[in-house]
């Protein structure tokens, strides 16, 4: 409750706050970025302005204005405003303010509105205190995470609420936000001025987290005693990068960040571009990702990818995953690096993963299919009546044409080679094989069929005058006693 000390009490606190906190927009038109979500025309803006705001969790990347936003909704609205952080509160917490709205709504019908900060570190249980209250509109919910709520957010909660997705800001809109604070009287009040190479700089540090860029430059103007609005302090490139000597960009390692970034590892190597590749390994290797996970990926993916079009890429791959796992960071980053440009670099083909996943497809869906007899094991009784298996080292070429699937397949029924690599060069090498095992073998039949020529030509001699011909004839026509 409000009391006449509240006004000194909250004035005392916003100038001890830190600078992105005095900073907070007070109205829509104060919120950087975010059109999507708050701009003209959108659902949370009409209801915003309206004061007619239903349950809302607003989801996107620290810095990006949900707590602001939430705080916008506080301004504007004519409901009680009251706010949990799901850090440090508690179910009790829940209930006491849900009560405490009950008593509202009854008394006055004043509406309340719930902020809960980093809603997904809330346990299913502490969610669901909230289900009743928020399904009855006894409190409106404004949630803020920064974790996909499809998957950190109870699924009831979910379809009681409005998901809204925040997008991480564009430079402009950090240096905007820099430019603000520099002049605003609740900011640096135009005691400091930056220095172009210090707000480029600035924006850099940020990597799209407005709060980071206020914090950087905060800390920067800390460094030295403010001026006056006549003869303002500069601030420098130098003074920036000692506050803030390393940009951190976001990275988590089980939640969304980690399967965007692993997702745009894969799809750069498979588009054969070997710095993107190196980029994404890059935020990996600085967000602290475990180097035995990236090199399983590209295990997968020198398989899945590359396959037979360069085999090599698989044992690159093997090798990189050993070193990853024997010598670990920093060392390993080179391995890795090698691995990830070889199989950037390396011809593609997905025959390998195709073909299996179109086998699988066949043995799950399709009929029963038996082993030919000529091609089961033999250590059994009446093995001998299996019929002929034609073992192809017997033949000039190694190779025989013989069937080996089974009935109702054909060759070619699953796997595709593609045309790159040593993939073509081998379907080419094995196409000639073949081509000069069947030419050798209608060879050896034509010398064997000449040699039986022979031997009948030297039998005439002991034959009446004409029979011979006879003999030759039939045999070349196939109706002699030689033929098959």
């Amino acid at each position: 409750m409000d009391t006449l000390f509240t006004a000194m009490e909250n004035e005392r606190k916003q100038q001890v706050a830190p600078l992105a906190v005095r900073m907070r927009p007070r109205t829509l038109e104060d919120v950087v970025g975010q059109q999507d979500a708050v701009g003209p025309g959108s659902w949370l803006r009409a209801a915003i302005e309206q004061d007619n705001v239903s349950s809302v969790i607003l989801y996107g990347p620290a810095g990006t204005g949900k707590t602001s936003i939430a705080h916008v909704i506080a301004e504007s609205t004519k409901a009680t405003f009251v706010e949990v952080s799901a850090i440090g509160g508690t179910v009790s917490d829940l209930r006491r303010e849900i009560d405490a709205a009950e008593k509202r709504l009854a008394l006055n019908g004043s509406r309340t509105i719930l902020f809960v900060d980093e809603i997904h570190r809330f346990n299913r249980s502490q969610q669901d205190a909230l289900l009743h209250a928020v399904e009855n509109r006894t409190v409106v919910l404004v949630g803020a995470t920064t974790e996909n709520p499809f998957f950190e957010v109870n699924s009831a909660l979910i379809s009681r609420s409005r998901v809204v997705g925040l997008k991480g800001l564009s430079d402009s809109d950090v240096a905007q936000l820099v430019d603000r604070a520099v002049v605003d009287p609740r900011g640096l009040g135009g005691l400091y001025k930056l220095e172009p190479a210090a707000r480029s700089a600035i924006v850099l540090l940020a990597g799209g987290d407005g709060r980071a860029s206020l914090t950087t430059l905060e800390l920067a103007a800390g460094m030295q005693q403010p001026g006056t609005r006549e003869h303002p302090a500069v601030i420098t490139k130098a003074q920036v990068k000692s506050a803030t000597p390393h940009r951190a960009l976001p990275y988590d390692k089980n939640k969304d960040m980690h399967y965007d970034i692993i997702s745009a590892f894969i799809k750069s190597m498979r588009g054969s571009d070997p710095d993107a590749a190196l980029y994404w390994l890059a935020r990996m290797i600085d967000g602290g990702e475990d180097p035995k996970y990236i090199a399983r990926r590209m295990l997968i993916h020198a398989s899945e990818d590359v396959g037979n079009a360069d085999p090599q890429a698989l044992l690159v791959a093997a090798a990189a995953f050993k070193s990853a796992e024997v010598i670990g960071y920093p060392e390993c980053r080179i391995n890795l690096a090698q691995a990830a440009t070889y199989i950037a670099l390396a011809p593609k083909s997905n025959a390998c993963e195709a073909g299996i996943d179109a086998a699988l497809a066949e043995v799950r869906n399709g009929p029963k299919r038996d082993v030919p007899d000529y091609l089961r094991d033999r250590h059994r009784p009446g093995s001998e009546h299996y019929g002929t298996y034609k073992y192809p080292h017997d033949y000039p070429a190694g190779w025989v044409d013989q069937r080996y699937l089974p009935e109702g397949l054909e060759r070619g029924c699953f796997y595709h080679p593609s045309e790159r690599g040593w993939e073509a060069y081998r379907v080419d090498a094995a196409a000639r094989d073949r081509a000069q095992a069947a030419h050798a073998a209608v060879s050896g039949c034509q010398r064997v069929g000449e040699s039986k020529a022979r031997q009948t030509d030297a039998a005439q001699d002991n034959r009446p005058s004409g029979q011979g011909e006879s003999v030759r004839r039939k045999a070349s026509e196939g109706d002699g006693p030689d033929a098959r």
